[in-house]
């Protein structure tokens, strides 16, 4: 636990929540800022800043509660659809550093945007460069 992280301080019952589901791992809550009804944060109880810190075991806990509470979360509130999505670190929106992934439902005609709006101008990238990065990419994967 992170003494100054909000969602550790949730997790300990010293903020208190709308939790929706709770398992030994996982805690899933109302966002208290929501982006529509029945938007849900789903983190880890143990504090972890990065998805890339989490152990394995962990991210598949939350990534098995996401998928079995968007559904549920959608017919809850009677969504058309949800975008699901985890922003890791500052630069990419992340505001509480703490794990979190947000189910947020969608309505027909909310005025929303679908995920690719979160990236700003697409880059122009040729074929070779396309190839280039995923080289890069793949090289980083292997190690």
């Amino acid at each position: 636990m992170s003494a100054d992280c909000i969602f550790c301080s949730i997790v300990d019952g010293d903020i208190p929540a709308r939790t929706v589901y709770e398992t030994g791992d996982v805690l899933a809550f109302l966002d208290a800022n929501p982006l529509a009804r029945g938007h849900t944060l789903v983190i880890p109880k143990s504090h972890a800043q990065h998805v890339g810190d989490l152990a394995s075991e962990l991210a598949s806990e939350l990534f098995a509660a996401v998928t079995e509470l968007t559904p549920r979360v959608q017919a809850a509130v009677d969504a058309d659809g949800a975008n699901v999505g985890i922003n890791d670190g500052e630069a990419a929106g992340q505001e509480v550093p703490h794990v979190h992934a947000h189910i947020i439902p969608r309505f027909e005609g909310d005025g929303g945007a679908p995920l690719h709006a979160v990236g700003g101008e697409r880059p122009d990238l040729s074929d070779d460069e396309l190839d280039e990065v995923g080289k890069t990419v793949a090289a980083a994967i292997d190690g």
